[in-house]
């Protein structure tokens, strides 16, 4: 059963699989950035078997004007080494349980173009393409 990444060494369990959505992350500052996230409304949450990290997912539980309170999931990914195992659908189920004891109205996320299996995934598990997500990397000084 996922639970909620809470204490510094939950967290920093969670890196290596967290790394392999999020390659560009640096351990030495994981955890700082993930309590930063937090202040922000951020939760993380993992699954372990055989003592093992092997799903991750970061969420947050906010409101919007146009879905009301929902639950967004920031990052969802298992461990490619334990794909197809059911962890993935594991970890969504229960991300979709705590969007219902918290009230939303919707659980919703954001997937790269090209990840085509996680696509299939989404679609399998009851999601649907909502709408197009733009954006315009900045350069801040």
């Amino acid at each position: 059963m996922p639970q909620q990444a809470i204490t510094d060494e939950e967290i920093e369990s969670c890196f290596d699989v967290m790394s392999e959505l999020r390659p560009h992350l640096q351990r030495e500052s994981f955890l700082t950035q993930v309590r930063d996230m937090q202040i922000e409304g951020y939760k993380l949450a993992y699954l372990k078997d055989d003592d093992k990290v092997v799903a991750v997912a970061g969420y947050r539980i906010c409101s919007n004007l146009f879905m009301g309170k929902h639950l967004y999931v920031d990052d969802l990914v298992t461990s490619d080494a334990k794909r197809s195992k059911g962890y993935g659908e594991t970890m969504l189920s229960w991300l979709r349980a705590q969007a219902v004891d918290a009230g939303c109205h919707y659980l919703h996320l954001d997937s790269g173009t090209h990840r085509h299996q996680a696509h299939k995934f989404y679609f399998r598990h009851g999601l649907t393409i909502a709408s197009y997500h733009f954006s315009e990397k900045l350069e801040v000084s």
